[in-house]
Parts: structure tokens; C-alpha cells; sequence
């Protein structure tokens, strides 16, 4: 494969193993030498560089913030958006029938593509090379990460209200049906004051009071609560 079949050459990188970059590019359609092991350690490699760049860049950052945020970056459909700002749909290699079927523009294909090039350059080129590229990659979506948006919605809430001196939201089991194995949760969050409330179920009782407290959330976002003191 030649220059023009390179497309992390934008980020200054060539393969000495020419073999590596073909088989990141090859779905299990087209062959099979193709990137599924490559997948699975780049999975592992992504997730480790950007672990390492998060805990530079936010020295201050609670290890619960630091774990949403990674999750938010290295999710399927960022990785999927990555993969697509490197038009990398057009230098992969696919069987005739994923072709038809619009496998290319899949989020899972273009993800999992993404981490098999990226375990490709470390094979290739060493942990330095591999690490300077995925921060390259990544450095856009870090650099306009908002903090506060990370937090839970529970913790969101508790402190719009605090902050315009409401009382805490109070939260109740409304109902708990299915089996132990199989149960099913439906949770009320209410703000007295503010006369909202909004109900939400969940597979735990911590799922829902999150679903519920996301959902009075959205209705004081909207602005149309004033501050208690107004």
C-alpha cells in the first residue's frame, strides 16, 4: 500500500510494515487477515493514552468526573466521529456484501477500525510515536471538554438548587415490580418548593433517581424557575 493508502498520514505517520496498516483497513468481510485482533488491542491502548491525557490535563478532577469524561471520548460513536473527520470510510477494505449493506458508514466498523490502526502504529512504530498520535486525535474534543457537564445529573441538580437556594430534592420509590433477578424501579424526584417533580424507571433504584433527577433538571434548565430570593 502506497502513501495515498495511508490515512494517518495527516498525522505524520508511515508504516516501516506496510502488512500492519493493510490488515487495520481490512473488515473480516474481506479476508482473513484482518483487524479484529488488531481491535482488541487497540481498544486497550486508546483507552490508555487517553487515561494518561486526562489525568495531565486535569490535575484537579475528581477520579468519578475522570472516568465520565473517558467514557464520553473513547464511546463508540466519538471514536466512529473521529474515524469520519479521517474520511477513513474510504481506505477500508470490505467484502462486496457489507459494501451493499452501507457497512462503511457503520459507527461500530469505523470504531473499531480506528482502534485496530492505532494498535497497528504501536506495533509498528513504538509506544512514543503511538501515544503523540492519539492525543493528536483527540486534542480538539479534550481541549473543549466543560467539567461541569460531567458530573452526575443527581449531583447537577443538588447544586442548581443549592446554588439558588432551594431545598434539596427529595426522592421516593414509587413502585418496584419483577422478579430479583429481572427488577424494575420506578423513582419520583420532587422539589417542593418549585412544585416539580417527574418520575423515571430504571433496572436499579440509583438508575432511576439519576433518569428522574435528569428530567427536573431539564425542566429548570429551561429557565423558567427564578431564584428563591426573586
Amino acid at each position: 500500500m502506497g502513501a495515498s493508502s495511508n490515512p494517518l498520514r495527516r498525522f505524520g505517520v508511515s508504516f516501516a510494515d506496510p502488512a500492519l496498516l493493510e490488515r487495520a483497513l481490512t473488515h473480516r468481510s474481506a479476508g482473513l487477515s484482518n483487524y479484529e485482533r488488531l481491535e482488541f488491542l487497540g481498544d486497550a491502548l486508546v483507552n490508555t493514552f487517553v487515561s494518561i491525557e486526562l489525568y495531565r490535563r486535569f490535575p484537579r478532577a475528581a477520579e468519578g468526573d475522570l472516568t465520565r469524561l473517558r467514557s464520553a471520548l473513547i464511546r463508540e460513536s466519538s471514536l466512529a466521529e473521529i474515524a469520519r473527520s479521517m474520511a477513513l470510510s474510504d481506505y477500508l477494505r470490505m467484502g462486496s456484501g457489507e459494501l451493499k449493506s452501507g457497512g462503511f458508514r457503520r459507527d461500530s466498523i469505523l470504531a473499531d477500525t480506528l482502534e485496530a490502526l492505532v494498535a497497528a502504529v504501536y506495533l509498528d512504530a513504538g509506544w512514543e510515536r503511538c501515544q503523540s498520535m492519539v492525543e493528536a486525535m483527540f486534542v480538539e474534543a479534550i481541549e473543549t471538554i466543560d467539567l461541569g457537564a460531567l458530573k452526575d445529573p443527581k449531583t447537577r441538580l443538588q447544586e442548581l438548587l443549592q446554588g439558588r437556594a432551594f431545598a434539596l430534592p427529595d426522592y421516593q420509590l414509587v413502585d418496584a415490580t419483577g422478579k430479583d433477578h429481572d427488577k424494575s424501579f420506578i423513582v419520583r424526584c420532587s422539589v417542593e418548593e418549585l412544585k416539580l417533580s417527574a418520575d423515571a424507571e430504571g433496572r436499579s433504584r440509583k438508575a432511576a433517581e439519576q433518569i428522574a433527577a435528569a428530567a427536573v433538571l431539564e425542566l429548570l434548565e429551561k429557565g423558567t424557575v427564578v431564584n428563591a430570593s426573586g
